[in-house]
């Protein structure tokens, strides 16, 4: 076999090696937007999401947490960019700081045990997820840049509001509460929570 020969069999097998079969494939990804594999949310503004947002804190003040918390988690702003998202994390925040521990899990047992209560607690896992990863990202600071520190009062509850120290423990206050939140919905609700919220593809 010639010089030339065998340089034009290794330049071939290169040129094979380089091809994209993706493309030549119709069905392929590549080919297509992913996009059009879900179905497109209506869009949400930040002035539905902050009528929405008073509302649940009417219902909040009025005695009704158990209504406040399903209102905000049953609307949840998946058509909303990213700063509609993060205005719903605040007043989902709210709604949590206000309810006291041992109301913790008895709230959550009536609500998983609600038709569609199943996906209310889905929903309420991917908050404190986004929540965790805010806290983890800016010590002390939502995504927004409000405070996330909890604060403990005598009645029992665990208030996410400002209060003096040192940045990193703010930041560890804020995580221990959102864990608090977690195990309780992990115990009512299992790990297929946690499951379905890493996979699911609707992001709040």
């Amino acid at each position: 076999m010639s010089i030339i020969q065998q340089q034009s069999i290794a330049t071939l097998g290169d040129n094979w090696r380089t091809i994209n079969i993706d493309l030549l494939d119709p069905e392929s990804s590549s080919n297509f937007e992913t996009t059009t594999l879900h179905p497109a949310f209506a869009p949400v503004s930040e002035d539905e999401v902050r009528t929405l947002g008073q509302q649940v804190r009417q219902l909040l003040r009025g005695g009704d947490a158990e209504g406040a918390l399903k209102g905000a988690l049953e609307n949840a702003p998946y058509g909303g960019d990213n700063a509609v998202k993060d205005l719903h994390l605040q007043t989902v925040t709210e709604v949590l700081q206000g309810i006291k521990a041992s109301e913790m899990t008895p709230m959550l047992q009536r609500i998983y045990g609600l038709d569609g209560g199943s996906d209310a607690l889905d929903v309420l896992m991917k908050y404190l997820y986004k929540g965790m990863a805010a806290s983890s990202a800016a010590p002390g600071k939502s995504s927004r840049g409000s405070t996330l520190t909890p604060q403990s009062t005598g009645a029992g509850f665990s208030q996410m509001g400002g209060r003096p120290g040192p940045p990193n423990e703010n930041s560890g206050s804020a995580m221990s509460v959102l864990l608090s939140w977690h195990e309780k919905v992990v115990d009512v609700a299992g790990l297929g929570c946690v499951g379905r919220t890493m996979t699911d593809w609707r992001k709040v």
